[in-house]
């Protein structure tokens, strides 16, 4: 393997700090990622925030799936925003690969939909399903969310993993459910305390009225820290 051949093996997007501007010197979008493992609401989380948040802000979103464009197809038959500010991203690989390791398609897709649809206050960028391990470069995302949920075990903030450890935010999902899968709330809470510090934790249902409010004011909070920097 000849890696000083750069035609060979062309420059990667990765682990750099992505630039805050867009090519005319304009402000880009506040970029932020959600990720978490199969099935815990990572979609269903991007739905509600982008209908709670449509009518005050310039949104966009970007999907990720392994092969296929189910997520990015359920968000347009939402309607939960026009179908020119929904990116779909074919990773073919292992997911964390295109949020972390190599972020060109994800990066190209994100920088795509900005030339295209103008100036944008917010860009969410949904990984495909993943482990405890998922992680998004920062040449990708300003901040990232990481979303699991109770019926998959009231152990997994206590198990930790960069994605609950290290994220910005941990939305713990589903709450409505702990009554019926015998989790413990008040236990998920004192482990993501003892995994986390004073990293925020949100648990939410998204099933109730409004249940999208803790996370959906985290990132207005996110957008007016970006935008006055």
């Amino acid at each position: 393997m000849h890696l000083d051949h750069p035609e060979t093996y062309p420059e990667r997007y990765s682990y750099r700090a992505a630039t805050p501007h867009r090519p005319d010197g304009t402000r880009r979008a506040l970029r932020i990622g959600l990720g978490g493992p199969v099935g815990s609401g990572k979609t269903a989380t991007v739905a509600a925030l982008c209908r709670d948040l449509r009518e005050k802000l310039s949104i966009a979103v970007v999907t990720n799936d392994i092969y296929t464009r189910e997520d990015a197809d359920f968000l347009l038959r939402e309607a939960v925003l026009p179908a020119d500010r929904i990116a779909a991203v074919e990773t073919g690989a292992c997911p964390h690969t295109a949020i972390r390791d190599d972020i060109s398609a994800n990066l190209e897709a994100v920088e795509e939909l900005e030339e295209r649809t103008g100036p944008l206050d917010l860009i969410l960028v949904e990984s495909g399903g993943d482990n405890l391990t998922a992680t998004f470069s920062t040449g990708l995302v300003d901040a990232q969310v990481f979303v699991i949920d109770v019926a998959a075990g009231d152990d997994i903030p206590r198990k930790g993993g960069p994605g609950v450890t290290t994220a910005d935010l941990l939305v713990i999902n589903k709450t409505d459910l702990a009554p019926y899968v015998g989790s413990d709330l008040a236990g998920m809470a004192r482990d993501a305390k003892a995994q986390r510090g004073e990293l925020p934790v949100a648990f939410v249902s998204l099933r109730a009225d409004d249940g999208i409010r803790p996370v959906a004011d985290w990132v207005l909070v996110q957008l007016t820290a970006w935008s006055g920097a």
